[in-house]
């Protein structure tokens, strides 16, 4: 299974994507480490942000994919490109939860509010649904733990044939 996970930063992409991996068996990337491995990427200091090519990064996602049937990619770039995948979840979190994660990461008040105007105005969501089909889509909110958003994707990975 291929699958992609994305959202807007503190969703809890990186870690959902390590635990559904144990679970499903499968291989993760991380979109900012592989840009930067494969020289696609630079840090720009004065905005303290990873600048990725997103035409490169699809191109050498698309030969990973092309490579391997049983990964996960996650990032929150990843929302902006239409990759070959079984399926996308999206995981959300509300404004305030989102806000709250970002203070403790100790991410700056520039970007926290940056990242929760994102999260407020569905900017993931409607980057995902503008490249995949509905039915592609596994909207999940990640407010309560772990187990159960891990729980709520195995679900719907096996309601659409995908697992188990």
């Amino acid at each position: 299974m291929k699958l992609l996970i994305t959202g807007s930063p503190g969703t809890g992409k990186t870690t959902i994507a390590k635990q559904l991996a144990k679970r499903l068996r499968c291989k993760t990337i991380n979109e900012a480490d592989f840009a930067l491995q494969k020289g696609i990427a630079k840090w720009d200091h004065s905005n303290a942000e990873l600048e990725i090519s997103l035409r490169k990064l699809k191109q050498e996602l698309s030969k990973v994919l092309g490579k391997n049937s049983n990964i996960i990619i996650e990032g929150h770039t990843l929302c902006e490109i239409k990759l070959d995948v079984d399926a996308v979840v999206l995981l959300r979190v509300h404004p305030e939860i989102l806000q709250e994660r970002l203070e403790r990461k100790g991410y700056n008040d520039v970007k926290i509010m940056d990242n929760v105007f994102c999260e407020g105005i569905d900017y993931c969501k409607k980057h995902v649904f503008r490249r995949y089909k509905k039915n592609k889509v596994i909207e999940v909110k990640n407010e309560k733990g772990i187990k159960e958003t891990l729980n709520t994707i195995i679900k719907e990975l096996k309601e659409r044939g995908m697992y188990g």
